[in-house]
């Protein structure tokens, strides 16, 4: 006796992905959040500044104005300088030190990495405090060097008191991803050169610096980025130091000329973002890892 065959079922097909109709929607509905915020806190607040910078008399040629002014061109000139000048300074220190600490251990390695990357925990307030303590009227190097009958060294106030405090501040950031990338350097290609005759400094300069290319053009793009717009330090060293946040500042507090203020920070964010645009076309995603 044979079975009876089993009744057809039609096959059952999951809805098109592209064209099923609750799709979008789903995809709607978890964007909407990120949206929402990336409207609320930074796309409306960036589009207000563009337009109070333009709300003057003047117009949208306000901003052709406020660039045109020498002081404001001395401002940005100046910040310019300081915020290159910082990034090779820190990015020279922090690759040095980045390399010998990932390829030496020692005791106390673990201590001294975190003394390194312990100004991270500082505001930029606290920093310029601290170099008017090193570098101030009552500081540690003019004691020492009226001591030594060389007479009060002061230069806290100054650009040099700013360079040094965005140094400071900026070597961590810098160190720490020296450090991520130097480890996953392959330390076989670095032995191939050796054997091949080459010299220490061809060794890093053709090989070292090359994989680490990358992270340092990542590391120097923030660093620059975060140079030009710090304020904290500037504000507390601000007695003769002329960059673009304590003029934006006085433009705003002192002078009450909002549309300056606005067209200056608009000026200042498109720097910052060239900078960091600039880095992530160059430096790409790879850095040479370890097989």
């Amino acid at each position: 006796m044979q079975d009876a065959p089993l009744p057809h079922r039609p096959a059952v097909r999951p809805p098109a992905g592209p064209g099923w109709t609750g799709e979008p929607l789903r995809l709607a509905a978890l964007l909407a959040p990120a949206a929402a915020v990336f409207a609320a806190f930074f796309l409306l607040p960036l589009v207000r500044l563009i337009l109070i910078g333009a709300g003057g008399t003047e117009g949208w040629s306000a901003y052709l104005t406020t660039l045109a002014d020498p002081g404001h061109l001395d401002s940005l000139a100046s910040t310019l300088a300081l915020s290159a000048g910082v990034t090779a300074v820190t990015l020279a220190v922090s690759t040095v030190a980045g390399l010998f600490l990932v390829r030496n251990r020692f005791p106390g390695h673990a201590l001294l990495v975190a003394l390194l990357t312990f100004p991270l925990a500082f505001p930029g307030v606290v920093i310029g405090f601290m170099v008017i303590m090193l570098a101030g009227r009552q500081g540690l190097i003019g004691s020492i060097t009226q001591a030594l009958g060389g007479g009060k060294l002061v230069f806290a106030y100054s650009m040099a008191g700013l360079f040094l405090g965005y140094v400071y501040f900026s070597i961590p950031r810098v160190i720490l991803t020296v450090m991520a990338a130097a480890e996953k350097l392959d330390p076989r290609l670095e032995e191939a050169a050796r054997s091949l005759g080459a010299a220490p400094w061809r060794v890093v300069a053709d090989v070292i610096l090359p994989a680490l290319k990358p992270a340092l053009i990542s590391a120097g793009a923030l660093c620059f980025a975060t140079s030009m717009g710090a304020f904290g330090t500037a504000f507390t060293l601000a007695t003769r130091i002329n960059v673009l946040p304590m003029t934006i500042y006085t433009e705003f507090t002192l002078q009450a000329n909002i549309a300056a203020a606005a067209a200056l920070s608009v000026l200042l964010g498109l720097i910052t973002w060239a900078a960091l645009a600039v880095a992530r076309s160059v430096a790409g995603t790879s850095v040479a890892a370890a097989g």
